[in-house]
């Protein structure tokens, strides 16, 4: 009996984008890191090619995060209090591929930092680090428009992924983005037609779509996460069918959102039986994370040392 061929055949490519530039192209980074470029669904190597591995970001923030729990203020240490030491560690204690720099100082609720005090975190990340580095926002847009344009120049000629550029603010993310030479993050609120008008409006606007990756405002496991899931393996499919608005890499911001829910932040005196945060909190992170990667994610950003760690080993045997 012949058994048939269930292969999936696709017909389009993923884009790539490039992160990072050394010196020889006008930056200083010590190498550079590509992501997509597929031809298939996430790790079906025998239907398509994966040439490029999904990534991990280290994430950083400016200042010291709040309603972080022990367990992981702790797990980061004392590098906390420095996004330079924290991104050190990172890079050469965790091997991750870029950092994640979140301008968390900034947001008016909070410290409600100038736009000059961001820009000096930028610049002490990139002496310390020479990994590409993602920039992104507070999340007020109004600040952020304000702030991510100093920032950008001061990381001018580092092809930074910014983010994120959205329905209201692409025009301004379009402008610093082909000024300074730096990719762009599209943000959607999980939403598959905003996501694909987001890519629209910055082509229409002129900026290059080969120069943008794709955030779905990513959910933790648990809390939408299975919605956020779907949009996610969407938005690949569409792009493998053919779709050049929507054959895009994408970008999952996990340790930020993983760490804002109870099963991560509660121990077991509040949650009996659960288990002990110490243990919970960083798998919680990555098993969000592997969700993420089965969806499409190519950009995987994480915080917790030990999540770091596993989601690491899970792409190496995912990618053999």
């Amino acid at each position: 009996m012949q058994v048939a061929d269930v292969t999936e055949k696709w017909t389009n490519r993923i884009n790539t984008v490039t992160l990072g530039a050394t010196r020889e192209q006008g930056g200083t980074r010590g190498r550079t890191v590509t992501v997509g470029g597929e031809t298939t669904l996430p790790f079906l190597t025998f239907e398509g090619e994966i040439p490029n591995r999904p990534a991990i970001a280290g994430l950083v923030a400016d200042v010291v995060p709040d309603g972080w729990p022990d367990v992981l203020t702790a797990a980061v240490g004392d590098a906390i209090r420095s996004p330079a030491a924290w991104a050190r560690r990172c890079v050469d204690d965790l091997g991750v591929d870029l950092i994640c720099l979140k301008l968390l100082g900034a947001d008016p609720s909070g410290r409600n930092l100038p736009p000059g005090e961001c820009a000096k975190a930028v610049r002490a990340v990139l002496e310390a680090v020479d990994v590409p580095l993602i920039i992104w926002g507070c999340g007020d847009e109004n600040k952020d428009n304000e702030v991510l344009p100093e920032c950008s120049q001061a990381a001018r000629g580092e092809n930074c992924l910014l983010g994120s550029a959205t329905e209201k603010n692409y025009r301004t993310m379009a402008a610093i983005g082909q000024a300074d030479k730096h990719k762009l993050i599209g943000e959607a609120p999980v939403d598959i037609n905003i996501a694909k008008q987001v890519n629209i409006l910055l082509q229409d606007a002129g900026f290059d779509l080969n120069d943008v990756v794709m955030n779905q405002v990513t959910a933790a496991l648990g809390y939408g996460f299975d919605y956020v899931y779907t949009i996610f393996e969407r938005v690949r499919i569409a792009g493998l069918k053919g779709d050049r608005h929507m054959a895009l890499p994408q970008i999952a911001n996990v340790g930020w959102e993983a760490w804002k829910v109870k099963e991560a932040l509660a121990d077991e005196d509040v949650l009996p039986g659960w288990g002990k945060l110490k243990e919970r909190g960083p798998r919680w992170e990555a098993a969000t994370a592997a969700g993420y990667l089965q969806a499409g994610a190519d950009i995987i950003v994480l915080a917790h040392p030990d999540a770091i760690k596993v989601t690491r080993e899970s792409i190496g045997e995912l990618m053999g």
